[in-house]
C-alpha cells in the first residue's frame, strides 16, 4: 500500500498522538475504566453472591458464584456469572483458562446433573434417584470387601487389605476433608487410593 502523505499532515498527526499521549500521562486516559469500575457493583448488586473453589485441579482457586434468583426464599438460582475470589490467597482473583471457561460448563448440554444407570444388557443410561444410587454403590463396595479382603498375610499377621476396590479423591478440598476422606478409605482397608492431583 502506498501512502502519499506530506509535511503538513505528518505534523498534524504527529502533534494529534503527541497530545492524546501526554493526556493519558496525566491521568486523563483513566477515565473510562474508572467510569466502569464505577458502574460494576451495580451489575451485579441484586445477585446472591456464594464463594465456592474451582472444580478443575489441585490448585484450588477461589471464584465467586454471580446467582439470580435465591434459593433461600424458594426461588431458581440460575447462575450468570463466575470470577476469580480476590480474597483467596491460592490466586487473589485470578483464573486459569479452563477456570475462566467455568461458566460454560455450569451450562453444558452435556454436563451430567444426576446418576445414572447402563443396566446389564441394555444399550442406553436410565436416571435413578440419589438414594438408589448410593445404595448400589455401598452395596457393591461392601460385598466386594467381604469378599476380597486379605485379613492376615502368609506370616499370620494382621494387614486387613482390600486391594480389588480403589478410590480416586478430590483434591479441591479442605484439609478437613481430605484427613476424612483418607482416614475412611485407609480404614476400610484401601491400598488402591491415589488422588485427582496426580491424574
Amino acid at each position: 500500500m502506498n501512502m502519499e502523505l506530506s509535511r503538513r499532515q505528518f505534523m498534524k498527526g504527529t502533534g494529534a498522538g503527541l497530545a492524546v499521549t501526554t493526556m493519558a500521562a496525566f491521568g486523563f486516559g483513566d477515565t473510562e475504566t474508572a467510569f466502569a469500575a464505577s458502574i460494576r457493583p451495580y451489575k451485579l448488586a441484586s445477585l446472591t453472591e456464594t464463594r465456592n473453589t474451582c472444580t478443575y485441579c489441585s490448585v484450588a482457586c477461589g471464584i465467586i458464584i454471580y446467582a439470580k434468583g435465591d434459593v433461600k426464599k424458594g426461588e431458581h438460582a440460575d447462575i450468570i456469572h463466575i470470577e476469580g475470589d480476590t480474597d483467596h490467597p491460592t490466586n487473589r482473583g485470578t483464573l486459569c483458562p479452563k477456570g475462566a471457561a467455568l461458566l460454560d460448563i455450569v451450562h453444558a448440554k452435556t454436563r451430567t446433573q444426576y446418576p445414572q444407570v447402563r443396566k446389564p444388557g441394555s444399550d442406553k443410561f436410565e436416571r435413578v434417584s440419589w438414594d438408589y444410587a448410593l445404595d448400589r454403590i455401598a452395596r457393591f463396595m461392601k460385598d466386594d470387601r467381604d469378599k476380597n479382603l486379605v485379613a492376615r498375610n502368609n506370616d499370620g499377621v494382621t494387614v486387613n487389605r482390600w486391594t480389588t476396590t480403589g478410590m480416586l479423591a478430590a483434591s479441591a478440598t479442605t484439609n478437613e476433608t481430605a484427613w476424612t476422606t483418607y482416614k475412611v478409605a485407609r480404614s476400610a482397608g484401601m491400598v488402591v487410593f491415589d488422588n485427582q492431583a496426580r491424574v
